[in-house]
């Protein structure tokens, strides 16, 4: 009897886990298609204002808007400022993926998708599986990502 509750419980909080993923996933989509739109009703510099406000509509929680060109230059983060006007393009993660140049070759492409590769969480400061949802606008790639847990 103990076995079928434990396995109940673990089935359980698998579909919840489960759920949560999908759920940061649609939210990840659903934040870059707004700030897609965001750029084209508003242009390019008001939007990147926006998307660099850690208190603004385009972040929640580990959540937030990343905007560079097809060359790699980060030209607005929601989550670290610093980044901005810097040249990503040769950044790896924890296993040597150049995952700036997946997403950009993947928007150039494709023009949407998702890229995994792993980086440092900044709520736990372990380096977790990442997936980020990209999407190609005119000469720059909008995207956003989620922490796989």
């Amino acid at each position: 009897m103990a076995i079928l509750k434990y396995a109940t419980f673990a089935l359980t909080a698998f579909a919840i886990s489960t759920q949560a993923l999908a759920d940061d996933a649609a939210n990840a989509t659903a934040m870059v298609k707004k700030a897609v739109a965001y750029i084209k009703e508003n242009g390019k510099e008001k939007a990147f204002a926006d998307f660099n406000n850690p208190a603004g509509n385009f972040a929640k929680g580990e959540l937030y808007i990343f905007v560079s060109d097809m060359q790699g230059k980060m030209v607005a983060h929601g989550a670290n400022s610093k980044l901005i006007g810097k040249n990503l393009m040769d950044l790896k993660d924890a296993d040597g993926k150049l995952f700036v140049k997946e997403y950009t070759d993947l928007a150039k492409a494709k023009g949407n998708g998702w890229v995994d590769y792993k980086w440092v969480n900044p709520s736990t400061k372990a380096i977790d599986n990442k997936s980020t949802y990209v999407e190609k606008i005119e000469d720059l790639v909008v995207g956003a990502g989620i922490y796989k847990k």
